[in-house]
């Protein structure tokens, strides 16, 4: 729970140091002093968005800093998934800077935004009068039906078929799209497919017949050229090769008589086998005389690779890469009908399978809703409304992402009148009180050990007020509670009440916090009560009203 809250540059409070006790506290003061920019304060920590018009003129930067304790078993795991330490408190940071920079820790860490709100989720749940509003909201009845029916889980089981529901749906949408063209398609891939494999290529053959076509192109120089050179080497007399054959002849004639030429007449014999081996090679390359009908083929080859190249405006090996897709995508098309075929069964299976947990999931909303409906309307007939009845609508339709059902809370706060829309029928103060009794009934399921009502107080006043404050008493018996109000019966049951006070000296004003004692909170219900806090009869009232929490408790 929030044990205490710092505040340092924040609008007209220039320092605020605050301490909370862990059951019922309660925030008064002159309108205008700066409640609200308490509960901005406490929004910030929660992630919210910030202003940075709210940093205090005459100041660079802002802070708020916020102290925890009792950690719920979800928050722990969250913080220790994103590597924080926390034991028994932690400390959440926030601040922001008028270049519009800000700074986020967590237990003295530097984080995001995104995590900070992620994480202050589980530890505060704050209640304003927008919040009233958002409960008209007919999405967030069926979801406030959910979490009290405990279908988190249900719910999502149903989610993941219904996305894959759907995504089946749009895979079968898009086959019957391309069928509407698959026999033109599949004519066009077949044409393209046959073009390529009809000229019989493989990747690097561009680059082969090039060369080839090179050799045929010069045939004759090449063919001259190399007969020339067979000549010199292994012609008949006039060769390389016979001359050295005479030359070792001779050579062997003396060796007797001059045995180093032995080794003179090897080396040569050497120099024979290479040259003979050369005059060899340079005849296998001598081109055939079918040079001209070679080149015929190759250039007639070589220009439908052009042409290939310039209509798909690839590279060669590129083609034959997009050849290979083409085939992909012709037995695709060829086998479309029988996919379709069985995406469609699949789709009827998993369809089955989405309405019965649809269906489920509605059984399990109407036995939420008769509990629920039983445990709220018990709460707001002691909230001072005795002839309220209420009854969630729960209206089968279309299958959608939420399941089968829309729900609507429907009631009737007097007698003789007909069941309508939440929306079209309660009042300010009947809404504020319909809240009330909803979160008073989820505090013994929700582990979020604080709860913020922010002029919970709308709208009522009297005895209706009176019961609010006790609900609120109440809860604190389970939750740790802040109320901002304006109702002396509310404040007179806190059990700790905050004064919000704004001053003025010559240069500037500030808005100071601090918790009363008992004449003090005595003074400032008596101020509530008739604007004087010096009144006696006033003062009277205030110590009645005060010394009835001690009735209430001892009632619960």
């Amino acid at each position: 729970m929030l044990k205490e809250l710092y505040i340092e540059n924040l609008a007209v409070i220039e320092k605020a140091s605050i301490s909370f006790t862990e059951n019922f506290n309660v925030f008064s003061g002159e309108t205008g002093a700066g409640k609200s920019i308490l509960i901005g304060a406490i929004n910030a920590i929660l992630g919210g968005r910030v202003s940075k018009d709210l940093i205090r003129t005459g100041t660079k930067k802002a802070s708020v800093t916020a102290l925890f304790d009792f950690i719920p078993a979800k928050t722990a795991e969250k913080l220790s998934e994103y590597g924080f330490e926390a034991e028994d408190e932690i400390i959440l940071q926030r601040e922001f800077s008028v270049d519009g920079k800000g700074i986020v820790r967590i237990c003295g860490k530097p984080s995001t935004v995104a995590i900070l709100k992620e994480i202050a989720s589980g530890l505060i749940d704050i209640h304003g009068q927008h919040d009233t509003r958002i409960l008209i909201d007919s999405n967030n009845q069926r979801e406030l039906l959910d979490n009290y029916s405990g279908l988190e889980k249900k719910l999502d089981e149903y989610g993941e078929l219904f996305r894959s529901f759907s995504q089946i749906s749009r895979k079968i949408k898009l086959i019957e799209d391309e069928n509407s063209r698959k026999d033109e398609r599949i004519e066009e891939l077949k044409k393209q497919i046959n073009e390529v494999e009809k000229l019989k290529l493989r990747k690097g053959m561009e680059t082969e017949i090039s060369e080839q076509l090179n050799k045929a192109r010069n045939f004759e120089e090449i063919s001259n050229s190399l007969v020339s050179a067979q000549n010199c080497l292994i012609g008949d007399e006039n060769g390389a090769a016979d001359m050295i054959s005479a030359a070792i002849s001779s050579v062997n004639r003396i060796t007797e008589f001059v045995p180093s030429c032995a080794a003179l007449s090897e080396r040569l014999s050497d120099i024979l086998i290479e040259i003979q081996d050369i005059g060899g090679e340079i005849s296998g390359n001598i081109p055939e005389n079918d040079s001209e009908q070679q080149l015929s083929v190759l250039e007639e080859k070589m220009s439908e690779i052009l042409r290939l190249k310039r209509k798909y405006a690839a590279e060669f090996d590129e083609i034959i890469d997009m050849c290979g897709e083409w085939k992909n995508e012709l037995k695709v098309l060829s086998d479309a009908d029988n996919t379709l075929s069985e995406l469609m069964e699949e789709k009827r299976r998993m369809g089955d399978t989405l309405k019965k947990t649809a269906l489920e999931l509605s059984e399990k909303r109407k036995a939420g809703a008769e509990k629920l409906t039983a445990e709220i309307t018990e709460q707001l007939r002691f909230l001072d409304m005795p002839d309220i009845r209420m009854l969630f609508s729960i209206e089968q339709g279309k299958v959608t992402v939420h399941g089968i059902d829309s729900v609507e809370i429907l009631i009737s706060v007097n007698k003789g009148e007909d069941l309508k829309p939440l929306g079209k029928v309660a009042s300010g103060g009947e809404l504020s009180r319909i809240m009330l009794a909803i979160k008073s009934v989820l505090a013994d399921s929700d582990d979020t050990p604080t709860m913020i009502f922010d002029e919970i107080d709308t709208g009522i006043s009297g005895r209706a007020a009176q019961k609010t404050g006790q609900k609120l008493s109440e809860i604190s018996g389970k939750r740790q509670v802040l109320c901002v109000t304006h109702l002396a019966q509310i404040a007179a049951l806190s059990d700790n009440h905050l004064l919000i006070e704004k001053k003025s000296d010559d240069e500037r004003t500030y808005t100071t916090v601090r918790s009363l004692d008992y004449n003090e909170k005595v003074a400032e219900i008596a101020r509530i009560i008739s604007g004087d806090s010096h009144d006696e009869a006033s003062l009277k009232n205030a110590e009645e009203l005060i010394s009835k929490k001690n009735i209430f408790t001892e009632e619960a």
